[in-house]
């Protein structure tokens, strides 16, 4: 693997760094993103326990599992996004990482709506605010021509953690309470409390990470909220597209990640030991297929092998996914799983080639600034309106009875706004720089 960094002080040429260590750190930015991954995805298979044990209705599920989330990162994430730009990096991603792992523990042993929404509020910070971190790091460990690649692995990270949160949290949900590690109490509450002492460990391995020196940087990194707004805003009929179309793909897959699994107990009266596995199975290999796929296409794109560049691919992603939305409404769970799958497979695709594309346009001294910008927009989309949108379509068509609908009819309809974003965003996509 050719890699390269360049001082920050001033823009040199690249030099080589041991190809070892740039293993090392993106195993670590991976391991940290696939923490960051379970923590937030942790409760969704147990959320129908919960439920139950609170007494808390879907209106209450839908704030719990979305405005929880949405809230600290819209209000975090463009702060964040400076200090990415502008601080040490690895203290920040590790930060990150602690506050979730705290707010995860502060859900598994909630007793009331509010201390589980405040807890929400904090396990989910880092399967959002960590990937704008990684990426600039990321980003600064290899050549520009090999990102798509690299970044495939963050996003195996993040599919992994998903999966094994599905997994685990919901076979230990089907466990007799006498037979778990914390006796005496509920099996939702031991998910989150196992997953959050388990994700201690990964703290240990930021001693093996290193800040990389900045490359593709101006002669001056800390320019003023201003002029990187302004910096952006060179590119925004590319950038906001772009955003549109991506912004709603998230949608799409937090609607499916926080009502899937109501959907299945309730419309296909399974258990959540039932699915917990075969949900995780999906989650993963939908993960594996869609990050390879993006990663590969992103880098080709770039060499000019595909026509319209890496964005086709989103394109391409975009359209499969219109039909494959319709999973909460198929006749079996069979269908539910390889219509789930092609849709997560979608995503994974048109988040490797945005996040790629962006590591390329935007300037590193406004990168992460930008990155921080998507999130609040995909925080607010994803988890502030889509996951609560759910709930209210299922009220209008005649309860909670209509879940499966609902969820089907959101995903529909984020599928197809995210189409004519990148199909927008194409249009002006601008030459690869020093083209």
């Amino acid at each position: 693997m050719t890699v390269f960094v360049a001082s920050a002080e001033a823009p040199t040429p690249a030099v080589t760094m041991r190809r070892s260590g740039v293993v090392i750190a993106i195993a670590v930015l991976t391991l940290n993103l696939l923490v960051g991954a379970a923590l937030r995805l942790v409760f969704a298979p147990v959320q129908e326990l919960a439920k139950t044990d609170l007494h808390l209705s879907d209106t209450q599920l839908g704030l719990i599992q979305g405005i929880a989330g949405a809230l600290p990162i819209a209000l975090l994430s463009l702060p964040l996004g400076r200090l990415t730009d502008r601080s040490h990096r690895v203290r920040l991603l590790a930060g990150i990482t602690l506050v979730s792992i705290v707010g995860t523990g502060i859900a598994g042993v909630a007793s009331s709506f509010a201390l589980l929404f405040a807890g929400r509020m904090l396990g989910v910070l880092a399967g959002f605010c960590a990937l704008p971190v990684a990426i600039s790091i990321c980003a600064d460990l290899v050549a520009p021509q090999l990102r798509g690649r690299a970044m495939l692995f963050l996003q195996l990270g993040l599919m992994t953690g998903s999966a094994i949160a599905f997994a685990v949290a919901g076979k230990l949900a089907g466990v007799a309470v006498s037979a778990l590690p914390i006796g005496g109490m509920a099996p939702w509450r031991q998910a989150q409390l196992l997953f959050a002492g388990a994700s201690l460990l990964s703290l240990a391995s930021f001693a093996l990470l290193r800040e990389p020196p900045r490359h593709e940087i101006a002669e001056n990194i800390h320019i003023p909220l201003r002029e990187a707004l302004a910096e952006i805003g060179q590119r925004a009929r590319f950038v906001v597209p772009l955003f549109i179309g991506q912004v709603t793909v998230v949608m799409a897959d937090m609607a499916a990640s926080v009502w899937a699994a109501p959907v299945l107990t309730r419309d296909y009266h399974l258990r959540p030991e039932q699915f917990g596995g075969w949900m995780g199975l999906v989650i993963l290999l939908s993960g594996i297929v869609g990050a390879m796929l993006g990663g590969l296409v992103a880098d080709f794109g770039q060499k000019g092998r595909i026509p319209g560049g890496m964005l086709a691919a989103a394109i391409a992603a975009a359209a499969l996914s219109i039909p494959a939305a319709f999973f909460a409404v198929m006749p079996t769970s069979t269908g539910f799983a390889w219509a789930l799958g092609l849709l997560l497979t979608c995503g994974g695709v048109t988040g490797l080639v945005t996040a790629t594309a962006l590591s390329i346009y935007i300037p590193n001294e406004v990168r992460g600034f930008c990155l921080g910008l998507f999130i609040v927009i995909g925080a607010v989309g994803g988890l502030g309106i889509a996951p609560s949108l759910v709930p209210q379509i299922s009220a209008m068509l005649g309860g909670e009875g209509h879940i499966g609908l609902a969820l089907a009819i959101v995903s529909v309809a984020t599928s197809v706004v995210a189409l004519l974003g990148f199909l927008f965003a194409i249009r002006h996509q601008p030459p690869l720089p020093g083209r």
